[in-house]
């Protein structure tokens, strides 16, 4: 009797433990790029709770590529393996041939989460401006979603409001819920709740969302739908749901003004 009282009592705990938001990652070293900078931007990729940085295995991804002109290009077979957040990531050395915005964008194998019964596939983007040229800073890349921005996704100062419209096969959605955290880099930040970890906004009819991060640094905001198919469990047989996450990380700068 004893034993089970105790069972059900860490079952409780856990169901009211909040969950943990997991994002895709792609930080570049620095999202604008000049002249002084050098001609390249390194990269890392990652999957992981950001604020907590912790870190989860990303698998070879099922598409890595880079565009920049209105043209796509692979770079899946140039990722190197890498250990991030003491978990298996990658890192890449890009060169930066010509001004204008280069657009990053990772599909990820499909990530079986068991605390929510579900798949999980974040298609993650972020976007880099080299030697002073924001043109192609709204390009929409056409994945199955992505966040396609209304404002300019770097360039922007602590406070600064950041708006994207949700898409999902190319469609604004309405109300879409998306999560925000920040990447919290050597742990500089504490939360006074676990529920301040994960900001949540929703969008609105028009599938346009809007946030204004309280301090500088790495933002990432994941919007979340279910998927219209479902996967397989291999441990169960059972076609469970997926989650399709459409994640954009954009980079605040310190306010540097009186």
């Amino acid at each position: 009797m004893k034993r089970h009282f105790l069972t059900a009592s860490l079952a409780t705990l856990i169901a009211a433990t909040p969950a943990l938001a997991h994002y895709g990652m792609i930080i570049p070293n620095d999202p604008m790029i000049s002249q002084e900078d050098g001609r390249s931007v390194a990269l890392t990729m990652s999957f992981s709770h950001p604020f907590e940085m912790d870190g989860m295995i990303l698998e070879t991804p099922v598409s890595f590529a880079v565009t920049h002109e209105g043209t796509t290009t692979d770079l899946l077979g140039s990722l190197q393996d890498a250990t991030v957040m003491e978990e298996q990531g990658y890192t890449l050395d890009y060169p930066l041939e010509r001004p204008g915005t280069y657009i990053f964008a990772m599909e990820p194998q499909p990530y079986w989460e068991p605390a929510e019964d579900a798949f999980i596939i974040h298609y993650t983007k972020t976007y880099v401006t080299a030697y002073g040229d924001d043109e192609g800073w709204d390009t929409e890349l056409g994945l199955k979603t992505e966040v396609v921005p209304l404002t300019k996704p770097f360039g922007l100062w602590e406070h600064n409001v950041f708006q994207g419209i949700i898409k999902l096969d190319g469609a604004p959605v309405p109300y879409a819920e998306v999560e925000v955290e920040f990447f919290n880099e050597g742990l500089a930040a504490t939360a006074p709740d676990e529920l301040m970890i994960t900001q949540t906004v929703k969008a609105d009819a028009d599938g346009v969302f809007t946030y204004a991060p309280p301090a500088a640094g790495w933002w990432g905001f994941a919007a979340l739908n279910t998927a219209d198919y479902t996967i397989t469990e291999e441990g169960s047989g059972e076609e469970k749901p997926v989650e399709l996450g459409a994640v954009i990380w954009v980079h605040f700068e310190e306010w540097t003004g009186q």
